[in-house]
């Protein structure tokens, strides 16, 4: 039973420990908020004082002097007021950007299996709404939690202060109303978990919706759509009411026991005075106090809520950040790799898959040859080459480059061997040349920029844009074609100058005369390194050194163009699939 507070204080305390950089600036606001609390019980005791002298002793001489020394005491409070909302809120949102930057580093770490297991959407969640509710957790709610506590606090001495008999009387409130906040802590923090979930679920609706606008439209499934999205957000609603609804209904508990404690106070005052131990400036001290308590109190009640959420935030992101790393424990440095590629006997699954991926795919691919992946959708080509990199790990088997299993090496190292075309092209949103010299090739001469760019035959339309290799490229490439975004993906190979070469299926959604240019640019890529080629068009693999046809994860067919045809199997099969749809075309 007591497990879920005891997590929650941990999660807490570590998420206070973010806080440790940013100690001064919370002294400074701590010291701030003292100062503010203090004047406004200077304030509530004073103006007892204003009472007795102003209205029972009528002394006309100070009525000049007070309103002056008020008008100085709220100066100092705004003064302080404004030291501690700028410490705490400086403090807030760097907590805010460094969860952002640390978590969005996790992701950049972990292998590919997380990518498969998570979208994006729910990770774009974690970095936007969830770092900023940890950010309110850690310091915005510690803000309104000391100013409002200091201020209940100076407000209950000066009451003290005035009559510890009117206020002890009082005092019987404070274990229900204890009690309230711990029942209103609780049921936050139940319902807290599911509201992010939630919103993720309502991102990644949209997402789909918006990213597949054409096939939306296209078959009609607009009203489908909506349907789905306002599912899930009549759910993030409820969810949310639920929050109003124990806010809305501890917050008026909270003020009617504050009403009780006011007419509590009116009864023992008037007692009080009666037996000549209370005059009227004690009597409005105390109520001013009192009145100060109950809305400082209301604050740390609806508090809970800030709190319990950002929690909830924090182990979202706290589950990120504690999740194991790509696993990278080589130690063998590799400066150039030749580039021999071998394979033995891989069998690789994807999480929560029954059916293996690749099973037991044995070949070795030569330096400067070129080998060619093919077979029918879901054969495990793409599998096949994203073992290469280590995006995923085989379960049994070994790969090996240069004769040594790739966990030898530093995963670093291995990448850097490595350069990869896509069918799906990834741009970034920056200048031509900043794609082109991409990550480590940030400082390349801008000679071998030109020539990788003249390369991969994209100056043509380079040279046609105002700012040229310096042009913006949009969000993914948007304003450019997909030829073009295809051969700044080459140029980009072409600069890295790897001994390994992987083009997965590169031409495949490009026209007649983008592929022509694209296939030249590949011409000049691939000679002197080790080139593996996933391609849907048989007709461009015809000169490979071997070709592996692959089906239900194996290989099923190995050799070349002509040897593969003369067996009349799988690959023979496809290839006069092709042949008959290229005359059909």
């Amino acid at each position: 039973m007591n497990a879920e507070p005891h997590s929650a204080w941990v999660t807490y305390r570590r998420l206070l420990s973010f806080a440790r950089p940013y100690r001064g600036l919370l002294s400074l606001a701590v010291v701030a908020a003292l100062i503010e609390a203090g004047v406004s019980g200077a304030f509530a005791k004073m103006m007892g004082y204003i009472t007795n002298t102003t209205f029972v002793e009528r002394d006309l001489d100070k009525v000049w002097i007070l309103p002056a020394v008020i008008i100085g005491l709220f100066l100092v409070r705004g003064a302080a007021g404004y030291v501690t909302d700028m410490s705490m809120g400086r403090a807030a949102r760097s907590i805010a950007r460094d969860l952002r930057v640390k978590v969005l580093g996790k992701y950049l770490r972990m292998p590919g299996a997380r990518f498969d297991s998570e979208p994006v959407p729910s990770m774009l969640v974690r970095l936007g709404s969830d770092s900023d509710q940890v950010a309110q957790a850690a310091v915005d709610a510690m803000k309104v939690m000391i100013q409002q506590a200091l201020q209940a606090i100076a407000m209950l001495a000066v009451m003290l202060w005035t009559s510890w008999q009117v206020t002890i009387s009082i005092l019987i409130l404070a274990p229900p109303l204890a009690w309230i906040m711990d029942k209103v802590a609780k049921r936050y923090r139940r319902i807290s978990h599911r509201i992010q979930e939630s919103g993720g679920h309502l991102l990644q609706a949209a997402d789909q919706s918006l990213t597949g606008q054409q096939e939306v439209k296209i078959y009609g499934a607009q009203a489908e759509e909506l349907k789905r999205y306002k599912a899930l957000a009549d759910t993030n609603l409820k969810l949310s009411m639920k929050v109003e609804s124990t806010k809305g209904i501890s917050t008026a508990v909270v003020q009617m026991m504050g009403a009780v404690g006011l007419s509590v106070l009116l009864l023992i005052a008037g007692y009080e005075a009666q037996a000549g131990r209370l005059n009227a400036g004690d009597f409005i001290t105390l109520m001013l106090s009192m009145t100060a308590i109950i809305p400082a109190l209301k604050q740390l009640t609806n508090v809970q809520n800030m709190v319990q959420r950002g929690v909830a935030s924090a182990e979202r992101l706290f589950s990120v950040l504690d999740a194991p790393d790509e696993i990278d424990t080589g130690r063998r440095h590799l400066e150039r790799a030749q580039g021999l590629i071998e394979f033995r006997d891989v069998t690789a699954r994807y999480p929560g898959q029954v059916r293996p991926a690749l099973q037991d795919v044995s070949f070795i691919a030569k330096p400067g040859t070129v080998t060619a992946i093919v077979g029918r959708s879901g054969s495990g080509k793409s599998s096949l080459i994203k073992l290469i990199p280590r995006f995923y790990e085989p379960e049994s088997g070994q790969i090996l480059v240069d004769g040594h299993p790739l966990q030898e090496y530093a995963l670093a190292d291995l990448r850097r061997q490595i350069a990869l075309v896509g069918q799906q092209v990834m741009l970034f949103d920056g200048s031509i040349a900043e794609n082109v010299a991409y990550g480590e090739m940030q400082q390349v001469p801008p000679q071998a920029l030109e020539r990788a760019v003249e390369g991969a035959n994209a100056m043509e339309f380079v040279r046609e844009l105002p700012e040229g290799l310096q042009a913006p490229v949009g969000p993914k490439g948007g304003r450019l074609s997909g030829g073009q975004r295809q051969r700044l993906a080459i140029a980009r190979a072409m600069l890295k100058d790897a001994p390994i070469l992987i083009l997965d299926e590169a031409t495949a959604a490009l026209d007649n005369e983008s592929e022509r240019l694209v296939q030249n640019a590949l011409q000049k890529l691939m000679p002197d390194r080790t080139t593996l080629v996933i391609a849907h068009r048989l007709s461009t693999i015809e000169h490979a050194d071997q070709v592996l046809v692959m089906d239900q994860g194996r290989i099923v067919e190995q050799g070349t163009h002509l040897e593969l045809l003369a067996r009349d199997g799988l690959y023979a099969h496809l290839h006069r699939m092709q042949f008959r749809e290229g005359e059909g075309e």
